[in-house]
């Protein structure tokens, strides 16, 4: 028999006869999913997102990817490349859910819109593609997952093409994410062959009808070839499930037939607590298979009840509180993006915790003591908007106009105070100086730098004390691309640009101690401070540690702050060559005052002096970054390429092969990496693909820093 989709919109009648509330209306905190869409770059994100929403009746019409008509794909940018470069919310219904999609990058360049994403949402899904199957973003996106403890389900796409194969994928899973998966489904048919999916919890067939572009299908006995594969695999996604589940493993140890209900119950366990991956399949370009990958979200994914409490800490008394969600709490948001919006201004996009954000009222942001109103309040669908009066508990929205509020500030209530957790971003690897054309488009060049810099924490704008430049920073030379693209056309600043730099960092090798005198005359007044530091190195990754381990008695707390600020100063420009300092530990362990003299100006200038000459005596040492490089290429070009990888000072760490492609994986410093692309297409004859993304930082040769440095 034919099967109608279950798909709901706004105020009319679906497919399948049920009627959907208006977006705005407040949902059930038991029927929300808060969800993202995360994946290596081509594995199919917004593909799958235009499906979903076409079958839930959010949309009236596919949009395409490779046509550039994918609603979630708003930017010119995005349509140009054929790829997504911001996160895009919307919101869509679901057999009863209101389901909130955040859909994000594969460019390792836009990692930062994946890592705010994933820090508000309860859950993701991953995308992986049949034939790459775990790729290096793949891993960089499901470890940002696990950092923030949110449950996945895993959806293998692109099942129709010649390669692909869904055990491979599986394994690749548990051995390069350590991701206990499993599979839901068995595929009927393979490659261009494939039709349609077994489905092992209720044991029948799907069977896609390409007439109705998949929103009909058939749910048929399973083939008789199949049958004994589909029973062996349920046993053993039964054994896996009841293995991580205590509930499920008695009953499995009565009878290990177990029946749906029950079999639903514990994977939905097993799934929040993290201990279980449920891996479907399909090819959302075909439209096959994203049915029940939306029956497994709304089945297996957390609502806002299901997750634990959001914890922060009273700004006042630094005591670690908590909010649970509910309309009866206080509100606790968090701002988890800013964007800038052509008719509104600035948008800060905000997850409700707990309470109520009202339409109106007025909250409080304890990070920087502002107050500011809530005039309007709105839902997205990429870049379209929805007046709402309230965003409850659980929900993602957008305040319009908010003035003060920059990425990962919290807003509360003022009288029950709370400051969560901020976002930590990865630093900018690139840099590119940039320039206005003429003098009158030197306020609107600073002013658009300005307004992506609040954007993006991870594009940063410096002026260099040498040159006067101005610098900006990125995560790739697509990242600065698009930046200079969007300041041409949406800002309308003519500017000139240089060739990409790489952003070099120093760090110490040794450890060293200075002792600062400041005794200087300013305008007639005394500027008096004396501080000893001791620094010494920490292991690489590990960040700067500054702190200050002498009493009120030696230096009041009002210098101390400004001698760490001093501190902060001296790291930011280094001592070979302005680059900034890292990995390195500061301590102020003596210190002494004049009663009349001492300033804080003088502090300041006292500690970032030590700190310097401290670091300047300690062996310091320039680091470069190093890229993860993965390049795809046919087999006769293999060689050529390794031998050009270890011609630009990389290293090959592993290589496999799929089907007739080889795929190489190195490490490259960043440096040797520029216009590879155009050497990757000559020594493959336009076959061969790359993708790279920031391992670590190594210290530059002894030879190429004095290059560098010379410059």
């Amino acid at each position: 028999m034919a099967v109608m989709v279950d798909s709901v919109n706004s105020g009319r009648k679906t497919k399948g006869g049920s009627e959907q509330k208006s977006d705005h209306a407040s949902a059930m905190l038991a029927d929300i999913r808060n969800i993202g869409i995360m994946a290596h770059i081509d594995a199919g994100k917004t593909t799958t997102t235009e499906r979903i929403l076409y079958y839930s009746g959010r949309l009236h019409q596919m949009g395409e990817v490779h046509d550039g008509t994918a609603v979630m794909d708003w930017m010119e940018q995005e349509q140009e490349r054929g790829i997504t470069i911001t996160s895009a919310a919307t919101t869509c219904a679901w057999k009863g859910c209101q389901i909130n999609i955040i859909d994000t990058p594969g460019h390792v360049d836009f990692t930062v819109e994946v890592e705010r994403s994933l820090r508000v949402l309860d859950g993701a899904v991953g995308v992986f593609c049949g034939v790459g199957g775990v790729q290096p973003q793949s891993e960089t996106v499901w470890h940002q997952a696990r950092k923030y403890n949110v449950p996945c389900l895993a959806f293998v796409n692109k099942m129709d093409r010649t390669g692909a194969h869904l055990d491979s994928v599986i394994t690749e899973m548990r051995e390069k994410l350590a991701a206990p998966a499993i599979a839901m489904q068995v595929p009927i048919g393979s490659e261009s062959d494939f039709c349609g999916v077994v489905d092992l919890i209720d044991m029948c067939a799907l069977v896609y009808d390409d007439e109705s572009l998949g929103a009909e299908f058939d749910r048929v006995d399973i083939p008789t070839e199949l049958r004994a594969d589909a029973e062996q695999a349920r046993a053993e996604m039964i054994e896996f499930v009841a293995e991580r589940d205590d509930e499920l493993m008695a009953a499995y140890l009565e009878d290990s037939d177990l029946d749906s209900d029950l079999l639903r119950k514990g994977i939905r366990r097993a799934t929040i607590a993290g201990t279980l991956v449920p891996v479907y399949c399909g090819t959302a370009l075909r439209n096959k298979g994203i049915q029940p990958l939306m029956d497994a979200v709304t089945a297996f994914m957390p609502s806002p009840l299901d997750v634990p409490p959001v914890q922060g800490r009273d700004p006042r008394s630094e005591e670690t509180i908590e909010r649970r969600p509910g309309a009866d709490q206080p509100l606790s948001a968090l701002v988890f993006k800013i964007a800038r919006d052509p008719h509104v201004g600035k948008l800060a996009y905000v997850r409700v915790y707990s309470g109520q954000l009202g339409r109106g009222k007025r909250v409080y942001n304890p990070g920087n003591g502002k107050r500011e109103r809530v005039n309007r309040l709105i839902k997205m669908h990429a870049d379209k908007q929805s007046i709402v009066e309230e965003l409850g508990s659980g929900e993602i929205g957008a305040i319009p106009g908010l003035k003060f509020a920059t990425t990962g500030d919290t807003l509360c209530a003022e009288n029950e105070q709370i400051l969560l957790e901020r976002i930590e971003f990865p630093e900018p690897v690139i840099s590119m100086a940039i320039e206005p054309r003429t003098v009158a488009d030197r306020d609107a060049l600073h002013e658009a730098l300005d307004s992506m810099r609040d954007e993006d924490p991870t594009f940063n704008v410096l002026e260099s004390e040498e040159t006067g430049q101005t610098l900006i920073s990125g995560m790739g030379e697509l990242h600065l691309e698009v930046i200079k693209d969007r300041m041409f056309r949406e800002f309308k600043v003519q500017a000139r640009a240089g060739a990409p730099m790489v952003s070099y960092r120093e760090t110490i090798t040794e450890a060293g101690k200075c002792e600062k005198v400041f005794q200087k005359e300013i305008g007639g007044h005394g500027q008096y401070a004396r501080l000893t530091i001791e620094i010494a190195p920490r292991e690489r990754g590990s960040g700067n540690l500054v702190e200050s381990e002498i009493g009120k008695e030696q230096v009041p707390s009002e210098f101390q702050e400004a001698a760490l600020e001093g501190i902060d100063d001296g790291l930011k420009t280094g001592v070979l060559g302005n680059y900034q300092l890292v990995d390195t530990e500061v301590r102020i362990v003596a210190g002494d005052f004049h009663p009349v003299d001492s300033t804080d100006i003088a502090f300041r200038s006292a500690a970032s002096m030590a700190v310097r000459e401290a670091c300047q005596a300690a062996a310091p040492v320039l680091l470069e970054p190093i890229m993860d490089v993965e390049v795809t290429t046919p087999e006769e070009a293999m060689g050529e390429i390794i031998s050009d990888i270890n011609g630009r000072r990389g290293r090959v760490e592993e290589m496999k092969s799929i089907e007739a492609f080889r795929i190489v994986r190195a490490t490259v410093p960043l440096s040797e990496l520029f216009g590879y692309s155009t050497t990757l297409r000559s020594l493959s004859k336009g076959r061969a693909t790359y993708t790279m993304e920031p391992k670590r930082f190594d210290p530059v040769p002894h030879v190429l820093q004095e290059s560098i440095l010379n410059r």
